[in-house]
């Protein structure tokens, strides 16, 4: 329930007041949620509701626990200000990613915001996840202010979730305390709790519980599968959206698996390194201490298969279609690669030498590799085909997936850019959908390629927060004065987001097979990878008598 926030004063005291100011008091609206009442901001016919916590601080008696509900307050909270971001390592300065300022932090980091029309009611609920690979990132940074996709017509929810090792770290005695006997996925453990909150308080600000979608980018996306793979999120979301995902080869808690040790044993290798030994020196550490210092290790934050929270790998789950059945809207942008080049391997010394380490290493598939991604520019050729390995791959595998369970389901391909990003050699590069998803085209980072402020660009950005609020609103991307967007199905349709929307079938023909054939052979050999280990790095292909294609 949304009520504007009245101050019962009198005669000079009312004068004095409304002097300092003059209409925010007055206009402030205040939510009687569940979880307790809470103010907010008034903008222009969207009310913004910033740092709620949804679970208990998780301080250093609590660290490497699964989220506690938020317990209900009483009286009024402000909601006017973001909460603290949860820990994270420094961004690397001049990064295009790197936001304005430094972000306050906390263990208690726990918290969301909500954006909502002033009017909503049973409204459609969009829950942004944001990216940063699993250790960086909150849901306060200006490129997800949600105002302007509330505006048509949702409800925006974005979180805060507990990253790098306070979010991921497992270890054995971890393992130990806990009464599943398992440890690591803490953050996306956070993120379910989140979920639940939003079952029970979205209500109130007007938001449908049964309409629920969740969305985000790059580790947000990977979230989004996670989510989609954990059976204790099923029932708390309706939709899903992923923004160039990567369902690569995931950590066992337990054993080594595709060639990756296990996550207990990653744990125990990071104490080793940091020379901190035991839990209860882990958690004597300062948290921003041993944020960085895990990071500057060579800890990788990732979700773990420990038959609890996630049972099996991604493409496993899929495969066999016990993930959540719901529709899904997935893409990927063309120039991924171009501002993630850590990514890529040392380049090779000339053509010859690439088509000879292509051949080396994919044997039979060599000809259709090199077709795909000859030599004539190894510039674009490297950079495709880990973007593909990586994000094409998984787009399109999602849809195809969600599609086989009777869920429509679409799919896209960013191909969009401006001056200032192909000036910079980043064409259509990684997050570069995300202002006009947001409609944020004034809220990118200090370092971001600046969008122009034109009306082009400003109808491809209707377009696309039209087509994202319609498929949370009803399960189908539409948009006023844009192209229909059908779903994938057996035209293997898709849409381009290029100067504006076009829509296409078979997106990059032969990419997916070829993909999903190296992807399923390494799987069938069980020793193996797959995601960035491609191309001319690429291991020698397991031999073609697995029963892949």
């Amino acid at each position: 329930m949304i009520r504007p926030l009245v101050l019962t004063l009198t005669g000079a005291a009312t004068l004095w007041l409304a002097a300092l100011a003059p209409a925010a008091a007055a206009d402030a609206p205040v939510v009687d949620a569940p979880a307790g009442a809470v103010k907010g901001e008034a903008l222009d016919g969207v009310n913004a509701f910033r740092g709620i916590p949804y679970a208990e601080p998780p301080t250093r008696q609590l660290r490497w626990r699964p989220p506690v509900a938020a317990k209900p307050w009483t009286g009024t909270r402000d909601a006017t200000r973001f909460g603290p971001a949860c820990h994270q390592p420094p961004s690397r300065p001049g990064s295009i990613y790197a936001p304005a300022e430094t972000p306050a932090m906390s263990e208690d980091c726990l918290s969301l915001n909500v954006w909502a029309p002033a009017d909503a009611e049973g409204a459609p609920v969009f829950v942004w996840i944001h990216g940063g690979a699993l250790s960086g990132g909150s849901g306060s940074e200006a490129m997800y202010d949600g105002a302007r996709l509330a505006a048509q017509g949702l409800v925006v929810v974005s979180i805060n979730y507990r990253l790098g090792v306070l979010g991921y770290l497992a270890h054995p005695q971890l393992s130990e305390e806990s009464p599943d006997g398992v440890s690591g996925n803490y953050g996306l453990l956070d993120q379910i709790e989140a979920l639940r909150w939003v079952q029970r308080n979205i209500a109130a600000f007007g938001g449908d519980a049964g309409n629920v979608t969740i969305a985000g980018e790059s580790a947000g996306a990977l979230s989004v599968m996670y989510l989609m793979a954990a059976p204790s999120a099923h029932g708390l979301f309706h939709k899903a959206i992923a923004q160039s995902a990567y369902m690569i080869s995931t950590q066992a808690l337990r054993g080594t698996v595709h060639g990756t040790p296990s996550a207990e044993e990653s744990g125990l290798a990071l104490s080793r390194r940091i020379e901190v030994r035991g839990l209860t020196r882990l958690r004597a550490m300062d948290a921003q201490t041993l944020t960085v210092q895990a990071a500057l290790s060579g800890f990788l934050p990732l979700g773990s298969v420990d038959g609890q929270v996630l049972p099996a790998q991604m493409v496993e789950v899929f495969d066999r279609g016990e993930q959540a059945p719901v529709p899904i809207l997935a893409g990927f942008n063309e120039g991924e690669i171009r501002s993630l080049r850590f990514l890529l391997p040392p380049p090779p010394a000339d053509a010859a030498t690439y088509e000879a380490t292509i051949r080396a290493g994919y044997g039979e598939l060599a000809g259709a590799m090199l077709e795909r991604y000859p030599s004539a520019n190894l510039d674009e050729a490297m950079l495709a085909t880990t973007r593909d390995a990586m994000y094409g791959w998984t787009a399109e595998r999602l849809v195809r997936k969600q599609t086989a369970l009777g869920h429509p389901s679409f799919l896209y391909y960013f191909n969009h850019s401006y001056p200032a990003a192909d000036q910079a050699g980043l064409h259509a590069f990684h997050a570069s959908e995300i202002p006009y998803v947001f409609g944020a085209a004034e809220r990118t980072p200090p370092h971001w390629p600046k969008i122009p402020d034109t009306a082009a660009e400003k109808a491809l950005s209707e377009a696309m927060m039209g087509y994202w609020a319609a498929f949370a609103r009803d399960g189908v991307p539409a948009a006023a004065g844009a192209p229909e967007w059908r779903a994938y199905g057996d035209a293997r349709a898709y849409m381009a987001f290029d100067a504006a929307p076009v829509p296409g079938e078979h997106l990059l023909p032969g990419m997916y097979e070829l993909v999903e054939t190296v992807v399923c052979r390494r799987r069938a050999k069980g020793d193996l990878p797959w995601h960035w280990n491609v191309g001319i790095v690429s291991p020698p292909l397991p031999a073609g008598d697995t029963g892949c294609p």
